[in-house]
């Protein structure tokens, strides 16, 4: 229990991008005319934040399977990568918690794991799964509460996935000032602004995290990350 407490702290600046934009996409398939339990099952099964968003007037303009799941797979293939990052750390938990952690780590909650210091008397894994777990939670919830409320709702929801850009912003200046080392941070940096000017905003993602990803895997055993920054052994 203590380590659900510690996961439910460490989830808070997750609350206002998961609340909002969940809701925001309950509201808006509940508006396209879909029911309220395949609202639910879009929630739980795709888990895709935005991509619940822009889904919508995908399937009201007739798009099919193929187009949806398409769109789906390059919206968020940078989660291979996220799974990847903390597939031995994942393991250790073992059972059916294991393939759910890979599979529910999003962009915020990866955000959160990379920045993770967990106490000694609390069990990381655990605190690494309820976290997952109660995020997940509170997505389903909230895109069920925005299609229950519907346009009974108090506020504008206009523009609110854009507290996810802030968040980001946030979790990159404080882990810039606790990192031992700004070698992924600059590497991570100088790959998408390459990528963005060869490629275009549409495809630089998912190829500048598979060369930083690459480049970090090479550095790996050739850098000691201690404090004052990486040395050569």
């Amino acid at each position: 229990m203590r380590e659900f407490r510690f996961a439910v702290r460490l989830a808070v600046p997750l609350l206002f991008t998961y609340v909002f934009v969940g809701l925001a996409a309950g509201l808006l398939l509940r508006q396209a005319g879909y029911a309220l339990i395949w609202v639910f099952l879009s929630a739980a099964l795709v888990y895709a934040g935005s991509m619940q968003i822009i889904m919508v007037p995908l399937m009201t303009s007739g798009a099919g399977l193929p187009t949806l799941a398409l769109t789906a797979f390059l919206i968020n293939a940078r989660h291979i990568f996220y799974g990847i990052g903390f597939v031995e750390k994942f393991r250790k938990i073992g059972g059916w918690r294991y393939p759910f952690m890979a599979l529910t780590v999003t962009d915020e909650t990866y955000s959160v794991l990379c920045a993770l210091e967990c106490p000694e008397d609390l069990e990381e894994e655990k605190v690494q799964f309820d976290l997952l777990a109660f995020c997940y939670g509170l997505w389903v919830v909230s895109c069920t509460a925005g299609a229950l409320l519907g346009q009974s709702l108090p506020v504008d929801l206009t523009g609110v996935d854009f507290s996810a850009t802030l968040f980001f912003t946030t979790v990159v200046v404080d882990q810039w000032r606790q990192a031992k080392t700004h070698v992924p941070a600059v590497l991570g940096a100088v790959s998408a602004v390459v990528f963005y000017l060869v490629l275009g905003p549409e495809d630089f993602l998912l190829p500048a995290l598979a060369v930083s990803l690459a480049v970090l895997l090479f550095l790996k055993d050739r850098l000691v990350w201690k404090e004052g920054g990486p040395r050569r052994v």
